[in-house]
């Protein structure tokens, strides 16, 4: 039955053409208590929670009852959640407190803080070295920690604005960096860059995924592009277009898609023949605003966080153009299968 599952997603896959709609629906709208923004959201497929940032909270979600269950507390403009399950230990950027919170992978209960440095965002753990990332948007910085014992290690400089990371698990980190429109690549063990690669005809990545079987990774880009890239050379393999303003990027390594969600309501869809053939974009209708996601590898299920927009709030001078309002008591999980 699995192989007959995951052979008809590949077959609906090949058949679909560009700008057309895929065989990815979406199935329920999960309302989440709370108001206030979100960001990244991490799917732990094995012990089958969704961890959901959310403000000043991350919230933990059953993703087979669709119920909350718990939440990690004191995360302060929360962005990104890295997970370590052999370490039982999860990590919390909380960029309003410029530090990442430790938090118990049982109770969700908080296990200490890492300083870090200016308002950090995507958050990445290395099991081959047992390291988190922390990636600084506002000091261009990566805060390098033990993920064990929390020790702080180094403060590498990235010579640019992180936006989203990617670890291989053999060693070695990839991230976007926006401003300069360039992939970095870390060796995880001498914690040092290896090697930048510029990212053009992308302008702006935003969100990077991986096939580590193929060793291929996928950047979702602001001009409306993905690159397809060889990650032992920084080559770029192809470029298709996405929907524009791309926030996540996943791969799913038993149905072969990459898949970004964009802001503009949609998922993009792009199947992998091999390492170098690629299918044509498909496109899924999701929700306005739509522009994170997390993966569950045992279901094929995507979630994205939503909500409802009122209009804008007032301008300040740290925000001139701010973002549209969100309706209270809206903030809902969007999920949608194959």
């Amino acid at each position: 039955m699995k192989i007959n599952f995951l052979a008809g997603i590949a077959l609906l896959l090949a058949s679909v053409s560009e700008g057309s709609q895929a065989a990815y629906h979406i199935i329920q709208r999960v309302p989440v208590s709370g108001d206030g923004g979100w960001d990244y959201v991490t799917c732990d497929s094995q012990a089958r929670r969704l961890y959901i940032s959310h403000s000043t909270q991350t919230q933990v979600m059953d993703i087979d009852k669709l119920t909350v269950v718990g939440q990690v507390p004191a995360t302060n403009g929360v962005h990104g959640i890295a997970l370590a399950p052999e370490l039982g230990r999860g990590f919390i950027s909380a960029g309003r407190d410029n530090q990442v919170v430790i938090f118990d992978l049982k109770t969700f209960k908080s296990l200490g803080t890492v300083k870090t440095g200016d308002h950090p965002d995507a958050i990445v753990y290395d099991p081959a070295s047992q390291r988190v990332f922390a990636f600084n948007g506002g000091s261009q910085s990566a805060t390098i920690f033990n993920g064990a014992t929390g020790e702080l290690q180094v403060t590498l400089p990235l010579g640019g604005k992180p936006e989203f990371a990617v670890a291989d698990g053999h060693g070695s980190v990839y991230l976007d960096l926006e401003d300069k429109s360039e992939i970095v690549k870390i060796n995880t063990r001498a914690m040092n860059i290896d090697a930048r690669w510029p990212t053009a005809p992308c302008e702006e990545p935003s969100s990077i995924a991986m096939d580590v079987s193929t060793n291929r990774l996928f950047v979702g880009c602001e001009n409306k592009r993905m690159v397809i890239v060889n990650a032992a050379t920084g080559k770029i393999i192809k470029t298709v277009p996405i929907g524009e303003h791309v926030d996540a990027t996943v791969f799913d390594p038993q149905a072969k898609v990459a898949i970004s969600s964009n802001g503009d309501g949609t998922l993009s869809l792009v199947p992998e023949t091999s390492a170098d053939v690629y299918g044509d974009v498909q496109t899924v209708a999701t929700e306005r605003g739509a522009r994170t996601l997390a993966l569950d590898l045992a279901t094929h299920r995507l979630f994205l966080p939503i909500a409802s927009f009122g209009p804008p709030e007032k301008p300040t001078a740290d925000h001139p153009h701010p973002r549209p309002s969100i309706v209270p008591g809206s903030f809902a999980i969007l999920v949608v299968a194959p």
